[in-house]
């Protein structure tokens, strides 16, 4: 009769290994950490003999201890030592196999990529070809399960949809505790692909250099909060920028000696994130296209509507989750291809734009993922010097772009926070229904249910910026204030809905010639339009 041999693993705590009639229990498991080591806690028994039982802790690659372990355990056990070397041996081949399985398992598991049928190609490039893509993409995201919210969805949609691009745009989404951050975030990367995705609750501080080289390459990075990821706002600011990040690090070779090695991780990668602190996160701010919830009564309506709905069983998921399937499929069908806008030299940005350098960017490379998204409907053009394949930017894309950002542009403008700012419109409306330019901040708190805190903080700024002053009063009887300004936030949209209409006129005027290049011999060359027309990747 063969006798029985091999690893029980039944309770990571307390595993068994079978050698015949000898029984030996690992006490508490193994580590899993440290392939240079495997100290083990043993209790062997002879099943002859199970009164008899001997315990003892040891490294089993220390080939004196595990000698030492072989001598005692035989005389404690009356067995002869080749038994027991034997069985040590086995022992230790089963726990390496059964730690590289155990960590082969706690590897995050990669979603494999979906292979689309010809049914689900054919019709993701047909909707990719429709008329009005733009208005037909905003109102299926709306039939996806995003209530409200209709053209912030669509930006975020469209900021995701330039990870696969080399130079991606960063989105970061600001509101109030409560406003929807986290779910419009949430619900928009539900419209993207799983394998082109990571979302992460909280990273330390190391984090981020121990992924692997490409692993986040051309990936969507969603943070739910940016105070989860206080610790690695430097990386991130890194690989928005230079699209890379490197740590150098001190190890101990075999002999112990120390020795230097570099960690890197390569990007593109789009990262987008949610917190109620702007300002904290300005840096990182600077870098992203923001995103302000809309936090109006009719907003809060619509949602208490949908949730009324979906509690009733009144909302068709089902429907919901094949338009979702539909957008991903899309955006599976988007390839790789150069954009070049011939209009960048006539854009130009309201003055009252703060920080116009890095906004400029991000207005360029929006309007570069509207043409981008736009493939299959562009014509694909070459240089005939580089080979580059390429498709331009069109009027109709600068448009829809002005037309997205006209808020984030208006917000960028404003030396108000979206907070102080909201807080000032609400007064004012306030104030015009009860005509008059003066109040009190108690009887203000009063109607509009805000904190003695949260109210001084919108007092002190909106005075500080001189957009209200103290009439008369004082701290102990209280202040009278006045607004000072009532229209600055009608001005600058004037302002700049004036220059963009301005910009639009100036481009339609401009005669459209073949981009010129010069070629090695110093003669001109005009670049020619492809063969091909509209990107197919049929």
């Amino acid at each position: 009769m063969q006798k029985p041999v091999g690893l029980i693993t039944d309770n990571p705590e307390l595993l068994l290994y079978l050698d015949g009639k000898l029984h030996i229990t690992i006490l508490g498991g193994i580590k899993l950490t440290g392939f240079d080591r495997l100290k083990v806690t043993l209790k062997l028994v002879n099943t002859d003999d199970k009164q008899n039982v001997f315990r003892h802790n040891l490294d089993l690659y220390n080939s004196i201890q595990t000698e030492q372990l072989i001598e005692k355990s035989a005389d404690a056990l009356n067995t002869g030592t080749r038994e027991i070397s034997t069985a040590i041996t086995g022992l230790t081949t089963a726990l390496e196999q059964y730690r590289s399985e155990r960590l082969e398992a706690m590897k995050p598991k990669q979603p494999e990529k979906k292979q689309l049928t010809e049914a689900e190609r054919k019709a993701a490039i047909a909707y990719l070809k429709s008329p009005d893509l733009l208005g037909r993409t905003k109102q299926a995201i709306g039939q996806s399960g995003i209530v409200g919210e209709e053209t912030n969805a669509l930006i975020a949609y469209l900021i995701y949809t330039s990870r696969t691009r080399e130079t991606p745009l960063h989105l970061l989404c600001l509101g109030a505790s409560g406003t929807g951050k986290t779910w419009l975030q949430e619900k928009v990367g539900e419209l993207i692909p799983e394998e082109d995705k990571l979302e992460i609750t909280t990273l330390s501080v190391n984090a981020f250099y121990y992924f692997g080289k490409d692993e986040l390459k051309y990936k969507l990075l969603l943070l739910e909060d940016m105070d989860g990821a206080e610790d690695v706002l430097y990386p991130i600011r890194e690989l928005q920028s230079k699209r890379k990040i490197s740590k150098t690090v001190t190890l101990k070779d075999s002999k112990g000696n120390p020795k230097t090695i570099t960690l890197q991780v390569e990007g593109p990668v789009c990262i987008s994130g949610c917190t109620t602190r702007e300002q904290m996160y300005e840096d990182n701010a600077n870098r992203c296209i923001l995103l302000y919830m809309d936090n109006s009564p009719e907003q809060d309506v619509k949602i208490m509507d949908y949730q009324r709905k979906m509690s009733a069983g009144l909302i068709d998921k089902y429907e919901e989750k094949k338009v979702r399937e539909a957008l991903k499929n899309v955006q599976r069908m988007l390839k790789p291809i150069s954009v070049k806008n011939p209009y960048a030299p006539y854009l130009q940005l309201p003055e009252a734009v703060f920080k116009p350098r890095r906004t400029m960017l991000l207005l360029l490379l929006f309007t570069e993922t509207i043409t981008y998204y736009h493939q299959y409907q562009r014509e694909l053009k070459t240089d005939e010097d580089t080979g580059e394949q390429y498709i331009e930017t069109t009027i109709e894309d600068i448009q829809a772009a002005f037309a997205l950002l006209e808020t984030t542009l208006l917000k960028k403008s404003d030396e108000l926070n979206d907070a102080c700012r909201d807080f000032f419109e609400k007064l004012k409306t306030y104030l015009k229904e009860k005509d008059t330019d003066n109040f009190y901040s108690k009887e203000v708190r009063s109607a509009m249910r805000l904190t003695p805190s949260s109210i001084g903080r919108y007092l002190y700024e909106l005075e500080r910026m001189g957009y209200i002053k103290i009439a008369k009063g004082s701290r102990y009887k209280g202040f009278e204030y006045k607004i000072q300004s009532w229209n600055d936030l009608e001005n600058l949209a004037n302002d700049a809905q004036s220059m963009v209409k301005s910009i639009l006129e100036n481009i339609k005027l401009v005669t459209r010639i073949p981009p010129v290049t010069q070629s090695l011999n110093g003669l001109h060359k005009m670049q020619k339009i492809s063969g091909e027309r509209p990107v197919t990747h049929e």
